[in-house]
């Protein structure tokens, strides 16, 4: 048991050092390509590897529930592109934090519509984590920033994105319900990047940009995206099936120092105390969450 626990925290620990990776490549991409190319991108190669391992073995499912998969896989979409967008805005650590709220979200959208039981601490995590989110965006009583809003919308899609997957995978092939992810991640890009050709808005920067032809070491730059994106899902798959996922969990807020440290290595400027202090508080808050 504690050699699973062991491989575990490991796999979970290779898994968020990828994922940070992955937010330097996206971050590097942005300089040149717009957010919804690089969702594009990051989502074309996993479903081409998605299709293969279909061939190579057919899904076993029951299905019965398409709508349900739809919604996952476009609500996944919005997340992803939202956590783009803030990625090429804002330093990579803050990016990363308001992401990791959708434990806080997961936890309140199971309790109202799953009936999940969440306990006092529970809801002592919640109330922290949404203090940590005002200080993250140094909320001052007036107005949030658009990365602001953007990043707690990030973290609520992603929440409504887990909470369905715990619905989808009675009905289908783990498989089937990331190839709902990544073919929506990939058509509806296409769709916004035809009508960037003929339709510009300022205010809608993070879903609109027109496709821009990739130079030789920026394509270099969109295979590491796609090779990072998608070995940090096989080793956090790995994670939760070697250990607990409270562990698991605890282990997989790495992330957000490791993007840090990587940000800083960009050029990112250290977050200030207030930032930091709400860091703090959603890692906690995720912690008590997790653990209710």
């Amino acid at each position: 048991m504690e050699e699973n626990v062991k491989k575990g925290v490991q796999y979970m620990l290779i898994a968020s050092f990828l994922f940070a990776l992955m937010g330097i490549t996206a971050k590097e991409l942005s300089d040149h390509l717009s957010t919804i190319e690089i969702v594009f991108f990051r989502n074309v190669f996993g479903v081409f590897i998605i299709l293969f391992s279909i061939y190579k073995s057919p899904l076993n499912q029951i299905g019965g529930k398409f709508w349900l998969l739809i919604f996952r896989g476009t609500i996944g979409f919005a997340a992803l592109l939202f956590f783009f967008y803030n990625i090429a805005n804002i330093p990579l650590g803050e990016a990363m934090t308001f992401s990791k709220t959708s434990t806080i979200f997961t936890a309140l959208l199971a309790y109202f519509f799953l009936k999940e039981h969440i306990g006092f601490k529970g809801w002592i995590g919640v109330f922290i984590g949404f203090i940590g989110i005002l200080f993250i965006a140094e909320f001052d009583g007036s107005t949030l920033k658009k990365t602001d809003y953007l990043g707690i919308l990030s973290g609520v899609g992603a929440a409504l994105a887990y909470t369905s997957i715990r619905e989808l995978r009675k009905f289908y092939d783990g498989r089937a319900i990331v190839l709902s992810f990544m073919a929506v991640g990939t058509i509806f890009p296409l769709i916004f990047m035809i009508i960037s050709e003929f339709y510009s808005n300022p205010n809608l920067d993070f879903m609109l940009g027109k496709f821009i032809m990739p130079n030789p070491n920026e394509w270099i730059i969109i295979i590491l995206l796609g090779l990072f994106s998608t070995y940090a899902q096989i080793y956090m798959t790995k994670a939760y099936a070697s250990a607990k996922a409270g562990i698991v969990g605890t282990v997989s807020y790495s992330n957000i120092i490791f993007s840090i440290f990587l940000g800083l290595l960009m050029g990112d400027a250290f977050p200030s105390f207030i930032v930091l202090f709400g860091i703090i508080l959603i890692i906690l808050s995720g912690l008590m969450v997790s653990k209710k």
